[in-house]
């Protein structure tokens, strides 16, 4: 039996959702063809896309506040988006069948008012809506909010559990079967408890009723990015999906046994937990064609600027003195809690950056590598590169292998970079038997294969 809990020779059935970019250097929004990251009309035509397509979900990242870089605003990637819940819930208006995924952070905002966002959400969109529940790791994202910096990074995920815990709590309060709404009797409620909750904890000590009665889904899909230890333990805990990162097959491997095993330890199963990675993609006629538009948008990815800046974030020194075409620093990178770049997450991957320092010099001298060269070679790849069949027949492997139940898709145009995928590529996954051809059910838990939440039985503490 497979990780995934399989038996026997039965293929996996491919999970897609949408990511429409724009919170990091993915996008190349100088690109001719490349539209609005803000007009509505760009949302609406990647969800539509993805929709056409029937994939499973429309996922939105957000950011809490503006990066920057030696104290001035990093404007080499996209600057600003509109707000997530304002946007999914416009969404849901044009849109009939797929999911709708928003990150909201767990550490600047309430459990009361998030929870009430997405249940409303999972109302209107009859049972589409999915929480992605993150993080902030930095104060300078704090100064934004009224407790500032206040929480270390040690218990941003003490904190984030307790937020899930407690914004369960409420969506649970409702069973469901409360609002009898008897027009001959007068009678709205058959039970006068109805929303009642009372949480006394570290992070938050409230009692109250929730006003937002059971939505369809019982409860939002919960989705986890995190890759840490704590990140991964998480997610084993309490999310329904986990975003990965491991580009390859051996590492998405790995990091699909480790995660599926510690579910047991929760009381649950392996196909209770999807590892979907991110995954961006290039396809054309030809394989060769593909290779030669994929160095083309890394290069347009990572211009002479944006290659100083990204070894800056491991350097921690200006390096505008250098040239982008020329051989990496000499000096070694300045260690400290400080960083020029505010708000990166890049920051946090590279926790020994003298190391890293060392790692990259072998690399660029044994490949004879620019700064640039090295940025293109070590930054964000391509993940699926070649005609539609090679990219389908790579896609199928992956899932097949257990290193992924599915993919995230980022495309690198907006809005209509998906549009490529969704005629060419996802059609041969249908012929292969494992993508469908229709929607079979309503909801995003039905889309992802998984129990509502009713028919589950309560979550289970892990041993002491």
């Amino acid at each position: 039996m497979t990780a995934n809990g399989r038996a026997g020779t039965a293929r996996k059935q491919i999970h897609l959702a949408a990511h429409f970019p724009g919170v990091n250097n993915t996008t190349v929004w100088s690109d001719p063809e490349s539209g609005s990251q803000i007009d509505f009309s760009s949302f609406v035509h990647l969800a539509r896309t993805a929709e056409r397509a029937k994939f499973d979900f429309l996922f939105l990242a957000e950011g809490l506040r503006l990066r920057e870089h030696a104290g001035e605003i990093y404007d080499l990637d996209v600057v600003g988006r509109p707000d997530t819940f304002t946007v999914l819930s416009a969404l849901a208006a044009v849109t009939d069948r797929i999911g709708l995924t928003g990150t909201i952070n767990s550490t600047f905002n309430e459990p009361y008012e998030v929870a009430r966002q997405f249940a409303s959400l999972d109302h209107l969109t009859e049972g589409r809506a999915a929480w992605n529940v993150v993080t902030s790791w930095d104060a300078f994202t704090g100064e934004n909010f009224r407790r500032g910096g206040f929480l270390p990074e040690s218990r941003r995920y003490a904190r984030a559990k307790e937020f899930l815990a407690t914004a369960t709590e409420l969506f649970d309060s409702w069973r469901g079967d409360e609002i009898v709404a008897d027009r001959t009797s007068g009678r709205f409620l058959r039970d006068a408890e109805a929303g009642a909750f009372v949480h006394r904890g570290e992070e938050f000590d409230i009692e109250g009723r929730f006003d937002v009665p059971r939505s369809p889904q019982g409860r939002p899909v919960i989705f986890q990015a995190g890759d840490s230890e704590e990140g991964r333990e998480f997610a084993a805990s309490s999310a329904d999906a986990i975003f990965s990162r491991h580009g390859t097959l051996e590492e998405g491997k790995a990091f699909y046994a480790d995660v599926k095993r510690r579910l047991a330890r929760y009381g649950r199963t392996p196909g209770q937990l999807l590892i979907l990675p991110s995954a961006t993609f290039v396809v054309a006629d030809t394989d060769e064609e593909a290779a030669e538009r994929a160095q083309e948008v890394r290069r347009r990815q990572v211009s002479g600027a944006t290659a100083l800046r990204h070894l800056e974030f491991v350097w921690n020194r200006d390096l505008s003195g250098y040239d982008p075409d020329g051989p990496l620093p000499e000096v070694d990178p300045v260690v400290g809690e400080h960083t020029m770049a505010r708000g990166r997450a890049q920051v946090r991957m590279y926790r020994d950056p003298v190391a890293t320092a060392r790692e990259w010099r072998e690399l660029a001298e044994a490949n004879k590598w620019s700064i640039r060269e090295l940025v293109i070679h070590t930054g964000n790849r391509q993940s699926f590169v070649g005609s539609p069949a090679t990219v389908a027949r790579a896609l199928d492997e992956f899932v097949q292998a257990d290193a992924a139940d599915g993919f995230i898709l980022v495309p690198h145009l907006v809005p209509g970079g998906l549009d490529v995928f969704a005629d060419t590529v996802v059609p041969l996954l249908q012929e292969r038997g494992v993508f469908r051809t229709e929607y079979e059910g309503t909801t995003l838990r039905e889309h992802l294969g998984l129990a509502h939440p009713d028919t589950l039985p309560g979550p289970s503490a892990p041993p002491r």
